[in-house]
């Protein structure tokens, strides 16, 4: 038996004030994007903003229903659209923002596994690391690769065996 160690490296901000002008550009975005949450059962609004690799910015937001199954996480829709307008492009970097009782959450809202899984699709399609803004009122949280949310994101069938 051999008892291992995971590091994950992540940079915390406590402003928006402190990130670069397309960083903060970003983040804003995210925000604005909660407003077109559909979320009448959990009033938790969700946004998710994408930088691409040519130059757009393609932002999502999450959609609840009444079965809750059936509803879909803000960076979901926003990648998928993204990849369905642009599927070129890559993402660049994903922030996402949460704003509950019409405030932004103080301490960052964290993806699913769910939409940690597709971030680690859309990372290895593009052969090039995905950074992620995790934004709230009390701290913003920044990873450089979708690997630092997700150390052991499934995989095993590459696309090459496809």
């Amino acid at each position: 038996m051999a008892l291992k160690e995971i590091n994950i490296r992540y940079e915390e901000y406590g402003s928006t004030g402190e990130l670069s002008a397309g960083d903060r550009e970003l983040v804003e975005a995210a925000v604005e994007a909660t407003r077109n949450s559909y979320s009448p059962y959990s009033g938790f609004r969700v946004g998710a903003a994408l930088r691409l690799s040519n130059g757009k910015t393609v932002c999502g937001a999450n959609q609840e229903n009444i079965a809750y199954p059936s509803g879909l996480c803000a960076e979901r829709t926003a990648m998928f659209y993204a990849n369905a307008t642009y599927p070129e492009a890559s993402i660049e970097t994903i922030a996402i923002a949460a704003v509950y009782r019409g405030s932004l959450c103080e301490m960052p809202a964290t993806p699913c596994g769910a939409c940690r899984q597709v971030m680690a699709e859309y990372q290895t399609k593009s052969g090039r690391d995905m950074r992620i803004i995790l934004a709230g009122s009390g701290k913003i949280m920044i990873f450089h690769k979708v690997d630092d949310l997700l150390p052991f994101l499934f995989d095993s069938l590459k696309q090459e065996s496809i």
